[in-house]
């Protein structure tokens, strides 16, 4: 099983769609609190649609909190723009989480400097000039290429 872990997301609609990406993938999502909305936001479920009941989801009050989680990944591995090491250049293992950080402001420098620089992956992009792609699409592209790499997919049906 894989992790998918949002650090303060904001946005509720792409919580709601990590959501359903993690249900269709049977991965576990992490929330880390604060975050920027409720779990009853209707926009939240409406982007899950009824796959949200599906969800294997753990909301941890803070970073630390979610580190002592039983249910915590073994390994983290941080998407970030702070970072020139390429997703797919990296080895995913069973049991890895996938961090994210928040719409606005990504993950705090302190976070980037407890995974460590070897830890830190980007989704890099043709257009330098943009600064980095919508959350929900981040997590999707990382999500499927660890299931890639882990052959996650064999035997599942399109």
């Amino acid at each position: 099983m894989f992790h998918i872990v949002l650090f303060c997301p904001e946005i509720p609609q792409n919580t709601g769609n990590v959501g359903r990406t993690a249900a269709v993938t049977n991965a576990r999502l992490h929330l880390i609190e604060p975050l920027g909305f409720t779990l009853s936001e209707k926009h939240l479920k409406r982007s899950g649609m009824d796959y949200w009941s599906e969800l294997d989801l753990c909301v941890h009050s803070d970073w630390s909190s979610f580190l002592k989680s039983p249910k915590a990944p073994q390994r983290l591995w941080l998407f970030t723009t702070k970072s020139e090491q390429p997703y797919w250049s990296v080895k995913f293992e069973d049991e890895d989480g996938l961090l994210f950080g928040n719409e606005g402001h990504g993950a705090p420098e302190w976070l980037h400097e407890e995974i460590g620089l070897g830890n830190r992956i980007t989704i890099p992009h043709a257009n330098t000039s943009m600064r980095s792609l919508n959350l929900a699409t981040s997590v999707g592209i990382g999500v499927f290429e660890a299931m890639r790499q882990f052959n996650g997919l064999d035997g599942v049906s399109a």
